[in-house]
């Protein structure tokens, strides 16, 4: 009998360690019924239990046809639960959960191989075991855990996890009290000392009783606190908690103060995308008059105040304002973040209000090329002398600096050059948009933006990297305008990110991290229930710490069994109601090893 338990053993973990050491497959089927992955990016219960490096993760295999199994393996299939039988309780797709007597066979065999004086057991050096549970038992087991605890090469003890977990409920007087959590933890463990530390995650945006903004669709803002030294259960953080905001925005919603800009740069992605393909999609025009039209009255006005000294009075002016939709375009102000942030751009020069007018009415090819030759037929015949930029880096603003000295080079207005010009304008008015921002509010320095405002890569990249710092942009107006943030939270946060963005691809779905004191989101908090609340007790030193730890949320922590969602949050008449939490328990065992 032992001899067969060692061979079962045995021959798992021989599996496990020749799935660890594949370079390409990253999973396997176990005895046709158990399926077995090495995961090395977050999985759901590293909500649960920290930590970055990679674990095997185990399951049911997903049956797609009912085949009898005649294995007198310990693991046959008459010992798993039917697939339909458990098709309401459980989701269709991926991995599922195993019975607990399966979960424990699986931990034991694994267990098994870290005892020394097992030489038949290959003692292969392996990631944490961790087994997905149906949660069938009393206790509701949704996890079992296994992670080695190593003193130099050798395993010298194993950490066994359970976690466990219930439906949802708004009765709070049901949840185990702190003292009940601290005596279940000094019970298990022995301990005659032990500490506490709390955590609770707020939705900042979710505190908000506005509808259907731009925060409840787009923008995700949850405040983060950790302190020590619990009281008691839903605690609320302390004003000496360390807090952490968790941001992350994805760009693009028509309610957003910068959704004008937004559309700016969307039509410089078009452009340098047909630098790409020789193709564009023109996007719809936001101004009634045609682009030669628009750039003719600009001209116009040029000539009359080259003539006269200021603008004119009768055709040109009223050229520019005539036929204007009832609401005048957000383009014709330059970057309207300004409005929204306190700080207006005033200094655009003439490339840049030729790009404003061309981008908001370009239908065509034959519209770039027609504006180009208009304007850098004035300039060269002298009928015009606009002002642009010493620092002028576009094509176009060259020229005209060239001008200036009666230097001014030929132009081949053909192929894709009228669109690579158009494009270097609409970048080079951008670059500087961002750049009065930043540093006009003392954000950062124009020698730590020198990797956005780089020319010296390919237009694609450009965009790119103009695209990152909008990004950042959007993010810091939710900083200003919504949270309402000092300088000294929004200075060291905009480095971190301009850093990040350095060396890491465009991502709306990274979360940007920003130190904050309490006292500063008080408001957001103070009179919302927490999304997540949890507490640890632990005690022990180093590897050797154990923790029995219990968390409350409002979304479940397991996610391969459905939970009941016959609860309501909301009374008849729409009121709030308070908020229903799942809650988890997650303890721990030590076991040395001889």
């Amino acid at each position: 009998m032992r001899s067969t338990i060692i061979s079962d053993a045995n021959r798992f973990v021989e599996s496990l360690k020749g799935l660890c050491q594949k370079n390409t497959d990253n999973e396997l089927i176990y005895e046709d019924n158990v399926q077995i992955s090495l995961v090395n990016h977050k999985v759901p219960l590293h909500k649960l239990v920290c930590g970055n490096l990679p674990v095997l993760v185990a399951g049911r295999k997903l049956k797609l046809e009912n085949a009898q199994d005649d294995s007198e393996d310990s693991l046959r299939s008459e010992d798993l639960p039917d697939t339909e039988a458990a098709g309401e309780e459980q989701k269709d797709t991926g991995p599922q959960p195993l019975p607990l007597k399966n979960a424990r066979q699986l931990l034991s065999w694994y267990t098994m191989t870290r005892f020394q004086n097992m030489s038949t057991v290959a003692c292969a050096p392996l990631p944490p075991l961790w087994v997905r549970c149906d949660m069938s038992d009393p206790l509701g087991t949704a996890w079992l855990g296994a992670e080695p605890i190593s003193t130099g090469n050798k395993v010298s003890a194993i950490k066994l996890y359970t976690i466990c977990s219930k439906g949802a409920t708004v009765d709070k007087s049901s949840f185990i009290s702190l003292d009940e959590l601290m005596q279940l933890h000094q019970k298990r463990h022995h301990a005659s000392a032990v500490e506490t530390k709390g955590y609770a995650q707020y939705d900042l945006f979710g505190s908000m009783e506005v509808e259907n903004t731009i925060i409840e669709s787009q923008c995700s803002i949850i405040a983060v606190f950790r302190w020590s030294n619990v009281e008691k259960i839903f605690q609320m953080p302390l004003p000496s908690s360390e807090a952490v905001l968790d941001i992350t925005l994805a760009i693009g919603d028509m309610k957003s103060p910068l959704y004008e800009t937004y559309k700016e740069l969307d039509f410089l992605e078009t452009l340098a995308q047909g630098l790409q393909t020789g193709e564009a999609e023109w996007p719809d025009p936001t101004d009634r008059r045609s682009a030669v039209d628009l750039t003719k009255a600009l001209v116009e006005e040029l000539e009359s105040i080259a003539k006269t000294g200021h603008g004119p009075a009768g055709k040109g002016a009223e050229a520019l304002n005539e036929d204007k939709p009832d609401t005048p375009s957000q383009a014709d102000k330059g970057i309207n973040i300004y409005s929204a942030a306190g700080l207006e751009r005033g200094d655009l020069d003439f490339t840049d209000q030729l790009w404003v007018k061309m981008r908001s009415s370009i239908t065509s090819y034959q519209d770039i090329t027609d504006c180009l030759k208009m304007v850098i037929s004035a300039v060269k015949h002298g009928q015009i002398k606009p002002r642009v930029h010493r620092n002028s880096s576009n094509s176009l603003g060259r020229l005209i600096l060239q001008s200036y000295k009666q230097q001014m080079e030929e132009v081949c207005l053909s192929g894709l050059t009228p669109v690579h010009m158009l494009l270097q304008m609409g970048l080079d008015k951008m670059r500087k948009d961002y750049i009065n921002y930043l540093i006009g509010r003392d954000l950062t320095t124009l020698n730590n933006l020198s990797y956005y405002l780089s020319t010296d890569v390919d237009p694609q990249e450009q965009v790119t990297r103009v695209k990152k710092l909008h990004h950042l942009l959007e993010i810091l107006v939710i900083c200003t305008t919504f949270l309402n943030l000092p300088h000294e939270c929004l200075f060291p946060f905009i480095q971190s990110c301009l850093k990040y963005y350095k060396t890491s691809p465009y991502d709306e779905k990274h979360v940007f991290q920003m130190q904050i004191r309490p006292v500063m989101i008080s408001k957001f908090y103070q009179k919302e229930e927490p999304m997540a609340w949890g507490v640890e007790v632990f005690s022990g030193q180093g590897s050797r710490e154990v923790r029995t730890s219990f968390h409350l949320s409002n979304q479940p922590l397991v996610d391969h069994v459905t939970f009941s969602s016959d609860f309501n949050k909301t009374t008849m008449n729409g009121e709030k109601e308070e908020t229903a939490f799942f809650s988890t328990m997650v303890t721990h065992s030590l076991i040395n090893v001889i």
